[in-house]
């Protein structure tokens, strides 16, 4: 991490991954249960140890921010632990908090459990609202109202987000005839994800053999679901994924590609997806901010310069989490204090500098962190102005308690059976339907 001339410029790594939904998320921190660092020297006498209990790797400790609280406050250690993966970390929290015992002065919540943990443990949790420096206007509405409950009990923080992006392979686009510059790739689907199909229509005609249009069907869903306005859930907290025009819409599009054979049929997060970016085998992907660092660490050195970032036809978040402090933590009034500060628009700009975890407070993207942003890997494109845009229209949605799950069975149940087996969209929604509501118990 330098500056280089007026803008910052990002060597982002696999670390640089904050939260990705669900079973996917990575992680280089510590294995479950098995990290426990801080930021100064937690055994000295007379100090408050605050502890922090997080899923994969936020970069807190990683950017400095612990060491420099600490600083600031002579008195505070910091110690933090770290579960490798949400599919443990959540169920272990939730334990946690049946028993009022074992959990963390500050505990981490992915954006896929948020309206579970809002709905259900809001009684377990301090009203962060209330808390010194904590100032609403501070985040985006719709993160700030994901955290709170209906009757207005802020019982999280907002972190990161995961503005979207299409990341894209020049070289690839130029064998196929297809502009490379960024403004003008931007400008062949805006708007539309079907535009974007119709440009893969061109690339898969015109473009090298070896190289499919995207990497997987299952990776265009999640991004085309995420820049609509509903997904599965209404206000009134009932399921309507089927009846959904929006998740139809998505659902299109993204058997539309499995269909045509634009996707290379990967499942994402797979070692043969990693081996597929790092041999340069498809030429797209849905990118949000916290992908960039991933593609630099999986597309290695040789990848360097030949992908370049787009905007998506339509803006939209993929990930994000948020932090929180139960009502039975030793040092809560202090760990209130903490992550005040800790999710404040300044620590949120320097996170994004150190590590590539995107700000959900926008007052962020005014600073020089953010605003003057470049990625070096991506042919120095202006990754802060990119993602700041894209993080600015990112639609209002709703987000149910069991939203990742039915996501997850949409997508494993129905988009992948069209893309690998060949079912019609028709038999595949069939069976995602079916999927979905056993997983939900309907």
């Amino acid at each position: 991490m330098h500056r280089r001339t007026r803008r910052s410029s990002y060597r982002l790594s696999a670390l640089g991954l904050a939260a990705v939904l669900g079973t996917s998320l990575l992680a280089g921190c510590a294995s479950d249960e098995g990290g426990s660092t801080g930021g100064g020297d937690s055994s000295d006498e007379g100090k408050t140890e605050l502890t922090v209990g997080l899923f994969g790797t936020f970069g807190f400790l990683e950017a400095g921010l612990y060491e420099e609280y600490e600083r600031l406050n002579p008195d505070i250690t910091i110690k933090q632990t770290v579960v490798e993966r949400n599919e443990n970390y959540y169920p272990q929290l939730l334990t946690r908090l049946a028993s009022n015992s074992g959990l963390a002065d500050v505990q981490a919540i992915e954006v896929a459990n948020v309206a579970e943990v809002v709905q259900t443990q809001a009684d377990k949790f301090m009203d962060l609202g209330q808390a010194d420096g904590v100032r609403k206007d501070d985040w985006f509405d719709w993160k700030w109202q994901q955290g709170t409950t209906a009757d207005g009990k802020t019982i999280a923080l907002g972190t990161d987000i995961g503005p979207m992006a299409i990341c894209y392979r020049k070289d690839h686009f130029e064998a196929a005839g297809l502009p490379t510059d960024r403004a003008e790739v931007s400008e062949l689907w805006a708007g539309d994800w079907q535009k974007y199909l119709d440009a893969g229509r061109d690339f898969q005609e015109n473009g090298p053999d070896d190289v499919s249009w995207v990497d997987s069907a299952g990776g265009v869903y999640n991004a085309a679901i995420s820049s609509y306005e509903s997904k599965y859930y209404d206000e009134s907290g009932e399921v309507i994924y089927k009846e959904n025009p929006d998740v139809q819409e998505a659902w299109d599009v993204a058997t539309a590609a499995g269909e045509a054979g634009m996707t290379k049929k990967l499942e994402q997060f797979s070692k043969p997806w990693d081996q597929a970016m790092n041999n340069g085998t498809f030429a797209t992907i849905s990118c949000p901010a916290w992908m960039l660092g991933y593609i630099q660490d999986k597309a290695g050195d040789k990848g360097k310069d030949l992908w370049d970032v787009a905007d998506a036809p339509k803006p939209g978040n993929w990930g994000g989490s948020f932090l929180g402090v139960p009502e039975s933590a030793k040092n809560k009034e202090e760990a209130a204090k903490f992550v005040a500060w800790l999710t404040s628009p300044t620590q949120q700009a320097k996170l994004f500098e150190e590590r590539g975890s995107f700000p959900s407070a926008p007052k962020s993207y005014e600073t020089p962190e953010v605003a003057e942003a470049t990625h070096e890997y991506f042919a120095n494109a202006p990754i802060g102005e990119i993602f700041s845009r894209a993080a600015e229209n990112i639609p209002t949605q709703i987000i149910g308690p069991k939203d990742q799950i039915i996501q997850d069975n949409i997508g494993r149940a129905g988009v992948r059976q069209v893309e690998v087996n060949g079912l019609s969209p028709d038999e595949a929604w069939e069976e995602a339907v079916k999927a979905v509501d056993n997983a939900i118990d309907k």
